[in-house]
């Protein structure tokens, strides 16, 4: 009997055990921004060592943002990170934001009288990769000037000395340590930030945009003032018909993870929220996404329960309401009866002991008046043909016999 029992316990935490999920695989596009390869690096170790719903793997090969969307359209990947700026694609959808990219604009120190054009002619220009959020911004930039394309050059790593640098990137001081010499350029002052400055016309023309301001001090000698510019987010993406099971637990383990990732990368990840904000999306949200954020939501059941409540008190009070009314009627209606019953009474204990033929006759008269009455009342529905009408008719017809009344058996039978 007791092994009996040892087996069956084996049995089940092995039927336990052969039901527990095991994490589902996600390919993640490796970045072309070394920083940015650098953070789903370290997502990337946190997924292998932590023991989560799903798994992260990163392809070999960096790819642009343009091309990891791509290469998760086609299937050949499962999520990337991206800039919140491209193009909208049907086939693309949001799973999440995960941190703000902040627009730096950065100049040697030295060349402060320069300003538009002659800061960027003949200037070697860091400005991210080709396909970047920063280098589309450099791109509107230089278009809005007038700057030719043989009229500055580009570099394309930290090593090469650069003149200017127009770069969306986490805040991040060895971001800036990567290009020494240089101060950063403010496109405004705090006090413009919703003042109707430029700050706020590129917000306008951009909603998935806001204005960031980097604190003096932040990059140390390259911010000697608070720096105004503009910050957008690097979202997490994936194809809309992955399953939204999967979706729902992969940012279910991020936020999980997310103390882990803060105490590497405080900047970033110390404001990640449970109830985060996408709504400057420029892709639709994933379904498994919508779940997430609705997932303390109330069902119908529940939204709709308060009203259901309100209608059930309602319905209860009308039934309550007509059934007060239907006693109402049923009293007025006896009253009424008992009008008849008193006034057949009366005549009855009136002739009582009379022997008077004139007076017999008046009370016959009398209560065949009552009858008729009664039965007038009985066709205006205001008395109801019940027992109690009943009772009636056979209590005068009783009077009438006494009296010696004639054709008492007719009214009986009419009743």
């Amino acid at each position: 009997m007791q092994m009996t029992r040892i087996l069956l316990v084996v049995t089940c935490l092995a039927a336990l055990e052969a039901c527990e999920r095991s994490p589902h695989e996600l390919i993640l596009v490796t970045p072309s921004s070394p920083i940015d390869r650098s953070i789903v690096e370290d997502l990337g170790e946190l997924f292998e060592s932590e023991r989560v719903l799903t798994r992260v793997r990163l392809t070999e090969e960096p790819l642009s943002e343009e091309a990891a969307l791509d290469a998760i359209a086609s299937g050949a990947a499962d999520i990337a990170l991206v800039s919140n700026n491209l193009a909208f694609r049907r086939d693309i959808a949001t799973v999440m934001p995960l941190y703000p990219t902040v627009l730096h604009i950065a100049r040697r120190a030295g060349n402060d009288a320069l300003a538009g054009p002659e800061l960027l002619r003949d200037a070697a220009v860091f400005a991210g990769t080709e396909g970047s959020a920063s280098r589309l911004i450099f791109e509107r930039i230089v278009e809005r000037i007038g700057l030719e394309d043989d009229e500055y050059r580009y570099i394309s790593n930290t090593s090469e000395m650069a003149d200017v640098v127009v770069v969306f990137a986490p805040i991040s001081p060895e971001q800036i340590a990567n290009f020494p010499d240089l101060v950063l350029s403010s496109i405004g002052t705090p006090d413009d930030v919703g003042a109707g400055g430029i700050v706020d016309a590129a917000v306008l023309l951009n909603p998935n945009f806001r204005p960031f301001v980097i604190p003096m001090g932040t990059y140390g000698d390259a911010t000697p003032d608070p720096i105004v510019t503009i910050a957008v987010d690097k979202i997490l993406v994936t194809r809309n018909n992955l399953d939204s099971s999967v979706v729902y637990d992969l940012i279910h383990d991020i936020l999980r993870l997310r103390p882990a990732l803060a105490a590497k990368r405080p900047g970033l990840f110390q404001q990640l929220s449970e109830d985060f904000d996408a709504s400057r999306s420029r892709f639709i949200l994933h379904p498994g996404t919508q779940a997430y954020l609705q997932r303390s939501a109330p069902t119908v059941y529940e939204r709709y329960s308060g009203v259901a409540e309100v209608g059930v008190t309602l319905i209860v009070a009308l039934g309550s309401a007509f059934i007060a009314v239907v006693r109402i009627f049923r009293v007025r209606r006896k009253n009424r009866i008992d009008r008849f019953y008193a006034a057949t009474i009366d005549v009855r204990r009136t002739i009582k002991d009379s022997n008077d033929p004139a007076e017999r006759q008046q009370a016959i008269v009398k209560v065949r008046e009552l009858q008729n009455e009664a039965f007038d009342l009985l066709v205006d529905e205001k008395l109801a043909a019940d027992e109690s009408f009943r009772i009636f008719i056979t209590l005068s017809n009783d009077v009438l016999r006494q009296l010696g009344a004639a054709g008492i058996d007719d009214h009986l039978s009419d009743a």
